[in-house]
């Protein structure tokens, strides 16, 4: 994407002209090498072997499209060439690029050109500022607002909120927040859309703690310069993904980690005549 042009994304203009025109692969090729080199102005950014890769009829939401790739080795692994030589073997070492852990690439597909292209992205290096140079500076990329960007958005908020907001604004115990947790991602799993209205009815409920949830929403989105809509289809994929960093989990010194699963009423805490702290769990069976 581009603030203010299009056009002035400079990988969208060359790729542009690779799927205009797939024979100036390489005259475009050598643009981009040139631009990623302009992106890679701090000293911490690694070197590497550039590609740039044409392929025809990809499937992409049930429609074959062409595609354009564009990839980074920054790292080199060490393999094993093994060739027979009479009755045993020669073992050599070679270095080469490894097929099964890209460090830096992008897959640009021929589809939504007028919204800038939809691209599929990974970057599994450094996750330092510096390297962010891939997809911010050299891809210049945002994430499609789609129904799984506002799930994400929202599991986001809402777990930013029941884990360090609503601490610092209400005299709050942990398994209130284990629970705030648990009623979230059962929400989320449940539901086929989110409506705001139903979220804060069913999983927020203390109107106090809905005004400062609706104020958390309105900061949150300004520093992030975003918006979360009030209602949208939940993406069931984007839940999956998310649902791992809803842990449920009170940690108590270093002797022990309670994982609250349901039933917020099956667990009391407490303080002894000398000041210990404790918590006590009612079940039904061990097993």
């Amino acid at each position: 994407y581009h603030e203010s042009d299009m056009e002035l994304n400079e990988v969208y203009t060359y790729v542009q002209q690779i799927f205009a025109n797939p024979e100036t692969n390489h005259e475009q090729s050598v643009k981009l090498a040139k631009h990623l080199f302009e992106c890679s102005t701090h000293p911490k950014i690694k070197g590497g072997e550039f590609y740039v890769v044409y392929f025809k009829h990809c499937l992409l939401n049930d429609e074959l499209v062409d595609a354009v790739g564009l990839f980074k080795s920054e790292n080199k692994d060490t393999f094993l060439k093994v060739n027979p030589s009479g009755d045993g073997f020669i073992v050599k070492t070679d270095q080469g690029v490894n097929i099964n852990k890209l460090d830096k690439g992008c897959i640009i597909f021929d589809a939504n050109a007028d919204e800038g292209y939809l691209v599929a992205v990974v970057d599994n290096t450094n996750k330092q500022v510096e390297a962010r140079y891939w997809i911010d500076d050299f891809l210049h990329l945002r994430q499609m607002e789609d129904a799984y960007f506002h799930t994400q958005s929202v599991m986001a908020m809402a777990k930013s909120f029941i884990t360090k907001e609503l601490p610092q604004q209400f005299e709050v115990e942990k398994a209130d927040q284990a629970d705030l947790l648990n009623r979230s991602i059962k929400f989320f799993k449940e539901q086929e859309s989110f409506n705001m209205n139903d979220f804060e009815a069913e999983v927020i409920v203390q109107p106090e703690v809905i005004s400062q949830f609706q104020q958390y929403k309105h900061d949150y989105e300004h520093e992030r310069e975003m918006y979360i809509p009030d209602a949208f289809d939940i993406s069931e994929r984007a839940v999956k993904k998310k649902q791992g960093t809803f842990k449920s989990v009170i940690k108590l010194d270093k002797n022990f980690h309670i994982y609250v699963h349901g039933d917020r009423s099956l667990i009391e805490r407490g303080q002894d005549s000398d000041g210990r702290k404790y918590y006590k769990v009612y079940y039904d069976e061990e097993r």
